[in-house]
């Protein structure tokens, strides 16, 4: 580990324990409704890079646009990403990006901060609980209304999903909403959604026709995670196997790869390689699923709203399971190889 590594994790930890009480005086805030509260324009405070991270607050911002049609969206993030991910949200506004390596453009970074405060916001919106720079943006921010991420107690009985990170914020805002005089909603939370357009997902159609060259329907997998998350290449191999036994006389697999250019099964599928993540969505949008474990292009192909087969070794299933357009979650500690195929062919049959 670097230097620079060891300071940014010092950071961190000294950075959660000086900003882990910030916004808890807002918990009981009572509010003055006597007035008409018109709502224009709102930042969402997420500064965090990850594609992944990114794409489960498109949710969210849906959420946002469904209650207030002419609202303005801010957007508070880090790196480069979010404008490629939200560039056919009508009601984005500004993308306000802290740099992806602080200490190595100290300026940009302070700069971003001033910009925060030079906006007047009507609500700001801070999306993760853990974040220490989304506490202090939501506090540096100057906003009519603030809401700092914490939990409610009250609302992890009421919903079942609560857990998933692309859903809590969407139901602490309804719930923020009914404080500031709003009516209630129990509207189904969207899906994480790219917006591909029909020109895109035109492109991708004929990108896998080139890749497969024929007539057949296509099933795309993504063998690659980062971490602990990634599956053994031993562990893929059975499990293509066992797909292709399946599938190869009514299917094509495509093997969508990762920027790193690495393969589980040694490349032994049809590939498809892109660094462009708009590319790898409106490829992935013509497919029948999506097989993959918990990742950045497993939200991605769930925000192609392809049906979507997550899978999940670890404790985290309930905060990032993918949801909707007849996806699901599969537990790899539960269960066999056989019983997992028999739940793609439930998925494959209502497509």
């Amino acid at each position: 580990m670097s230097i620079l590594q060891k300071i940014n994790v010092y950071r961190r930890i000294v950075t959660h324990g000086l900003t882990k009480h910030i916004g808890n005086s807002h918990k009981k805030q009572n509010y003055d409704l006597s007035q008409k509260i018109e709502i224009k324009r709102i930042l969402i405070s997420r500064p965090n890079h990850r594609l992944g991270n990114l794409l489960l607050i498109t949710p969210l911002v849906q959420e946002i646009e469904r209650t207030f049609p002419d609202c303005k969206i801010d957007l508070f993030v880090k790196g480069g990403l979010a404008p490629i991910i939200f560039q056919n949200y009508k009601n984005i506004d500004s993308i306000i990006e802290l740099p992806k390596k602080p200490f190595n453009h100290l300026i940009s970074y302070f700069q971003v901060w001033i910009k925060i405060k030079k906006q007047r916001y009507d609500i700001v919106l801070n999306v993760s609980k853990n974040s220490s720079s989304g506490r202090l943006s939501t506090k540096f921010a100057d906003a009519k209304y603030k809401f700092f991420g914490s939990s409610d107690t009250e609302m992890e009985l009421k919903y079942a999903d609560y857990q998933h990170i692309a859903k809590y914020p969407v139901y602490e805002f309804r719930s923020f909403l009914t404080k500031l005089g709003f009516k209630a909603t129990e509207n189904p939370v969207p899906s994480l959604n790219l917006k591909l357009n029909a020109l895109e997902i035109a492109e991708g159609e004929k990108t896998v026709k080139e890749l497969v060259k024929n007539d057949k329907k296509t099933i795309s997998i993504f063998t690659y995670a980062t971490g602990d998350k990634c599956y053994s290449k031993s562990w893929w191999e059975e499990f293509y196997e066992k797909l292709k036994l399946e599938y190869a006389n009514d299917y094509n697999i495509i093997e969508v790869l990762p920027v790193e250019n690495i393969s589980q099964i040694g490349f032994k599928a049809t590939t498809f390689y892109s660094k462009d993540i708009r590319e790898i969505a409106s490829v992935i949008a013509n497919t029948e699923i999506f097989i993959g474990a918990d990742s950045g292009i497993m939200h991605l192909a769930s925000a192609s709203l392809t049906p979507t087969v997550g899978l999940f070794s670890g404790q985290n299933q309930k905060t990032y399971e993918p949801y909707n357009n007849n996806s699901v979650a599969i537990n790899t500690n539960i269960g066999s190889m056989d019983e997992w195929i028999k739940t793609i062919n439930n998925i494959l049959a209502k497509n």
